[in-house]
């Protein structure tokens, strides 16, 4: 397996921490957390197939042969681990990143400490819409995306859309390998994890962006009352890329999980399986 490009930053003996992207951007989403996170972290950041540096040459699902599932996509994050000597970890995902890491937790526990899903979900909406996707993108592209997208991840979109870390986000959504994006949204339309979340057994954080259009905060409250071990955190002001608007809520709820402590913000909601 071709191992997915990927950046390692932070203190070579620090605790392992994979961090994963959400559809259409790249591991520059995490670029607000990383210097808080890199204190006392090694941390990795990946991108999907067909995304970021993994846009050429990104493996089946970039160069367009076939889906993708997120079992596939896990194995790829394994796969890193594995390369670097990591045999446990900690993982955080946005979005489908989150979908890899509950996947990860569900069927190999014993590498996952901990976990944080920041606007995720244990299934991201009828199918059906994920293949209209898809169809589209590898008919029209990528470019076909970018009108509606500010909308979708910011809750201010004309005012973060014209950010500098805004602005890179979009350029790599426009940019994206229409192939491993259209794969990308066959795995996020095949991901059902909603039976499987009292198996998760690591200590968990949910993020939910309170104007979050893509993932309502009610997909959050599914997670949190699924997984046994869980603490949710709902964040006003923030929509779908709630790390990128509302940085510094996300990085302190971060770092309160990895203490031990209560995140600010926490809603009380909490597994009840």
């Amino acid at each position: 397996m071709t191992l997915p490009h990927h950046r390692l930053d932070g203190p070579a003996d620090g605790t392992p921490l994979i961090l994963g992207p959400s559809l259409g951007t790249s591991l520059a989403v995490w670029e607000p957390q990383v210097p808080a996170l890199t204190r006392r972290h090694r941390v990795l950041r990946y991108d999907l197939p067909g995304h970021g540096g993994d846009a050429v040459g990104g493996g089946a699902a970039a160069s367009g042969a076939g889906s993708a599932t997120v079992a596939e996509l896990a194995s790829r994050v394994l796969a890193l681990a594995d390369h670097h000597g990591w045999e446990t970890f900690r993982y955080a995902g946005i979005s489908l990143g989150g979908g890899v890491g509950t996947h990860l937790a569900v069927h190999h526990p014993g590498r996952i400490s901990s976990l944080a899903l920041v606007c995720s979900s244990a299934w991201f909406g009828e199918p059906a819409g994920w293949y209209e996707r898809a169809a589209l993108v590898r008919d029209d592209g990528t470019r076909s995306l970018l009108e509606a997208a500010p909308g979708r991840w910011f809750a201010e979109p004309e005012r973060m859309a014209g950010t500098k870390l805004g602005a890179r986000l979009l350029a790599d959504l426009a940019e994206a390998d229409p192939a491993g994006y259209a794969a990308c949204c066959e795995a996020v339309a095949g991901f059902d994890a909603r039976p499987a979340l009292s198996r998760i057994t690591a200590p968990t954080l949910i993020v939910a962006g309170a104007a979050d259009p893509a993932i309502p905060p009610a997909h959050a409250s599914e997670l949190a009352h699924g997984i046994r071990a869980s603490t949710l955190v709902r964040v006003e002001g923030a929509a779908h890329l709630a790390g990128v608007e509302r940085p510094e809520a996300v990085t302190e709820a971060l770092l309160a999980l990895w203490d031990g402590a209560t995140p600010p913000y926490a809603t009380g909601e909490r597994g009840r399986a």
